[in-house]
């Protein structure tokens, strides 16, 4: 079963910031709880490009995350991705606007995250909905900073 909390707490700190953040980790919070996902950061063009090609499975909380260096439209597809995704495609204050759900491996039909995107998460398959991810929900991580709804410790 999957596990729905988080290995290590979170605490709030008096000025509102949460702490706990890693470069290679991204967390998840929503009205379900919250969740940790252990990343690769592709924050570079040919890491973008690259993304999960060739990669024959991932352990269950692990992902990819994309980080653009501002907000634009986001598209993808499955050319050479041999893994269902889900994707999970983010505001620039780390709010989830849409999540496209188990992506087909080596499809090349375009998938449209929309306007307005800065970050996309990438996880396995079906697992944005066994854990309850929906819009609205909100990541943290070191790259989301400016206006952060989740702001990382300094």
């Amino acid at each position: 079963m999957i596990r729905k909390a988080v290995a290590a707490a979170l605490f709030l700190l008096p000025s509102g910031v949460w702490a706990s953040c890693d470069f290679d980790r991204v967390r998840v919070f929503g009205d379900w709880g919250q969740a940790r996902f252990d990343v690769r950061v592709a924050d570079e063009p040919a890491e973008r490009s690259q993304g999960l090609m060739f990669v024959e499975s991932m352990p269950t909380l692990e992902g990819m995350l994309f980080v653009y260096p501002q907000p634009q439209r986001a598209t993808f597809w499955m050319r050479n991705t041999l893994i269902p995704l889900d994707m999970i495609f983010v505001a620039p204050n780390g709010e989830v606007l849409k999540i496209h759900e188990n992506a087909i491996p080596l499809d090349e039909t375009t998938i449209d995250g929309g306007l307005g995107i800065q970050y996309v998460l990438e996880i396995n398959g079906g697992l944005a909905s066994r854990l309850g991810i929906s819009v609205g929900d909100v990541l943290q991580h070191p790259s989301i900073d400016q206006d952060a709804i989740k702001p990382c410790a300094n």
